[in-house]
């Protein structure tokens, strides 16, 4: 079975808006890029989809745009190229390597983790949040960015139960940022 792991950045003080950490450098655009790469589809909610195919779909030209340094093409590539699941019940179609999750969250997850591969990559703050009240995600990541930010949404807001979780790695960052990747204890 395929385990489903969410990663995010997240401040000191529990904020996942994407703008309240430190901007991405070479470094934290590395790990991403190598963290999207274990996983054989990415899973998505509506908000952070259409965000993530704003910032890296590939351009019509085939070329990336100027404003993008040349270390950040390579999560550019990975994420333009990934096969993607969207969980909306707003949306009537989509593109971009995507296809549309209606009906039961929890079996069509559980369908999706069922498939052979290596494992499914969950970002964004909604969908994360009711998958983690399922008890599906096997694995957590948090690059915890050394910010405050004193405002705006926070990690897993409105969690109905609380998961003990397991350290299993850290990766500390020139940055001061450190990615925590921790596993339910139950799913030990």
């Amino acid at each position: 079975m395929r385990p489903l792991r969410y990663s995010i950045n997240v401040t000191l003080d529990g904020c996942v808006h994407h703008e309240a950490g430190v901007a991405p450098d070479e470094e934290s655009m590395r790990h991403w890029t190598a963290e999207m790469a274990r996983a054989d589809a990415l899973l998505f909610g509506r908000v952070t989809y259409e965000m993530m195919q704003s910032a890296w779909r590939r351009p019509a030209t085939g070329i990336w745009p100027d404003w993008m340094d040349e270390w950040e093409v390579p999560f550019a590539e990975n994420i333009d190229r990934a096969k993607k699941h969207v969980v909306s019940s707003t949306l009537t179609e989509v593109d971009w390597n995507a296809e549309l999750v209606r009906g039961d969250l929890e079996r069509a997850v559980w369908e999706l983790k069922d498939e052979p591969g290596e494992g499914l990559w969950v970002g964004g703050v909604t969908l994360p949040l009711a998958l983690a009240d399922m008890g599906l995600i096997d694995e957590f990541e948090f690059l915890v960015q050394p910010v405050i930010a004193g405002h705006g949404p926070t990690l897993l807001a409105g969690l109905r139960e609380r998961i003990q979780l397991e350290l299993v790695d850290r990766h500390d960052f020139r940055s001061g940022a450190i990615a925590l990747r921790y596993r339910p204890v139950s799913a030990v």
